[in-house]
């Protein structure tokens, strides 16, 4: 029996960081360190109503993913209540997540929040898809919640 716990133990911690790699494996993440946003703070984006650069010495992991954070209230905020601040579509583009059922990049700038929560856009060279989104929102955000189910149950 003492052999077979350290084994049990084992299996059981395999197992938990198998599940925390696939979960980051769909999610717009650093693939090496597993930053989340490009390392911009979370709870700014519904606090301060703006995109805030986190500090790598501010930060919490929540399902196998990093946050880092603008400030110590704001982590704290986070620990609470972590699912209440990750956005949408595991941090790709909204629009391209409606629009294709793509994983595209994003501009952590370039965000909006709705009903409580945080949709992340695609901004570059003059593409900015926000525009877009928000000329055609309720068909865009129904397909993109369509579409990032199909993809998370892959």
């Amino acid at each position: 029996m003492k052999r077979i716990l350290p084994l049990i133990f084992l299996l059981m911690c395999e197992t938990s960081y198998s599940q925390s790699k696939s979960q980051t494996a769909q999610w717009n993440v650093d693939p090496k360190s597993h930053l989340a946003l490009s390392g911009y703070d979370p709870v700014a984006y519904f606090k301060d109503a703006k995109a805030v650069k986190g500090q790598a010495s501010i930060a919490a992991e929540y399902e196998g993913v990093r946050y880092q954070f603008a400030s110590a209230a704001h982590k704290e905020l986070f620990q609470k209540s972590p699912a209440l601040f990750e956005p949408q579509y595991g941090g790709w583009c909204a629009y391209a997540m409606g629009a294709k059922g793509e994983k595209v990049e994003i501009d952590p700038e370039t965000f909006k929040i709705l009903d409580g929560k945080l949709y992340l856009f695609y901004n570059r060279f003059f593409n900015n898809t926000l525009d877009t989104w928000n000329k055609n929102e309720a068909e865009l955000k129904a397909n993109a919640d369509k579409n990032w189910v199909k993809l998370t149950n892959q």
